[in-house]
């Protein structure tokens, strides 16, 4: 029983991207690696760690940084889960709540979270190279042989 109703669940859930509002599932995740990359921007320039990793091992700024990442993506998940229920109305004729939130994270917080720490590392390793480039003029060239 609990099986089938599963396994319903992830039919339906797979079965969205080929629906009605499929452009949803490139919208919204791009909207929310937009999100990432300007918060990632943000990171980078005051030092800040990978966000994710932050959020998992720094226990005194958790409440912090989850605040400061539902500020960002908050309102593309509400509307992921919005447009999902719209969804669920018109194809299933029912609300289905738990397919709603499951459908609203993958397409706003997953690409969010993966997106922010590692935009946040690239961007500090190019500061880092950027620096190193203005310090020494031989940086990007050969070093010079042995003689």
């Amino acid at each position: 029983m609990i099986g089938d109703a599963l396994s319903r669940m992830w039919h339906e859930i797979l079965a969205r991207p080929s629906g009605p509002l499929a452009v949803r599932f490139y919208i919204q995740p791009l909207v929310a690696a937009f999100l990432a990359f300007r918060d990632a921007r943000w990171d980078a320039r005051r030092g800040k760690p990978a966000y994710a990793w932050a959020v998992f091992t720094s226990s005194h700024h958790r409440r912090e940084l989850l605040r400061d990442g539902w500020h960002s993506i908050g309102k593309v998940f509400f509307i992921a889960l919005a447009i999902d229920i719209i969804y669920q109305l018109i194809v299933l004729h029912g609300l289905h709540p738990v397919q709603g939130l499951i459908v609203a994270a993958g397409l706003a917080l997953l690409p969010y979270l993966l997106l922010r720490g590692l935009l946040n590392r690239l961007m500090r390793l190019g500061r880092k190279r950027d620096g190193l480039a203005k310090r020494d003029p031989r940086h990007g060239q050969r070093p010079p042989r042995a003689a």
